[in-house]
């Protein structure tokens, strides 16, 4: 069944026979794929393995021929399974097994695409050019953009005004503290009241001090007095 399936592309079969035949197949495929068979030891190893499971000289030129070519991007399912039915007499589950490649229906007009298994990871990747992001801006229409102005002048123009209002408040000061012919001539006047205001109040209490005085030394002469 396998050196058919290589043969013709597609057979039909039972159900339980087609899933066996896939999980046969489908190792020996994978052993003609060119991408295992890179040095001419490792590809005749390849060829006498598939040989000594298929018994077919002309089955394996076919597979590492013509399916090879084929299948080499592909990295696995090689094969497809259809369900046709139940078969007339012994009401068995008919099935077609086919090769995906092959199925000239089923591919027409879609584009391959190239995959690869989660083990191909950590393999060589191929160095692609880093393009760095260009920013973009982004202008309103009608709108025209205003030279920006220089940090340093604006500080500047910021601390113009206020030395303005500092000189101007240091003016203010110096003229309130200016000596002035009137302010002077008021200032004199209060320093001649207070020192004729001085001697009056010493004279007013020059005799109060002696009329107490006076009345401590009668009282002292009244003690003397009494005691005798």
């Amino acid at each position: 069944m396998a050196c058919s399936l290589i043969e013709h592309k597609r057979i039909n079969t039972t159900v339980a026979k087609a899933k066996a035949l896939r999980q046969f197949v489908e190792p020996l495929i994978t052993k003609a794929k060119p991408d295992n068979n890179v040095t001419a030891e490792k590809g005749t190893h390849n060829r006498r393995i598939v040989f000594r499971n298929l018994r077919d000289k002309y089955a394996v030129t076919e597979l590492f021929g013509t399916v090879a070519e084929k299948i080499a991007d592909r990295p696995g399912g090689y094969t497809r399974i259809i369900k046709l039915g139940n078969r007339l007499g012994d009401n068995a589950d008919m099935a077609m097994i086919e090769l995906v490649d092959f199925n000239e229906i089923y591919n027409a007009g879609k584009a391959k695409k190239k995959t690869t298994r989660r083990s191909r990871r950590g393999g060589k990747s191929e160095d692609k050019p880093v393009t760095e992001p260009v920013e973009e801006t982004k202008v309103d229409a009608g709108k025209t953009e205003e030279p920006k102005a220089d940090k340093g002048a604006e500080v500047e123009a910021k601390k113009e005004p206020a030395a303005k209002k500092e000189s101007e408040a240091k003016v203010e000061k110096a003229e309130e503290t200016e000596a002035t012919p009137e302010k002077e001539a008021v200032s004199e006047e209060k320093a001649e009241t207070k020192a004729d205001e001085k001697p009056e109040a010493e004279a007013a209490e020059k005799p109060e001090a002696e009329a107490k005085s006076d009345a401590k030394d009668d009282a002292e002469t009244k003690k003397d007095d009494n005691k005798e």
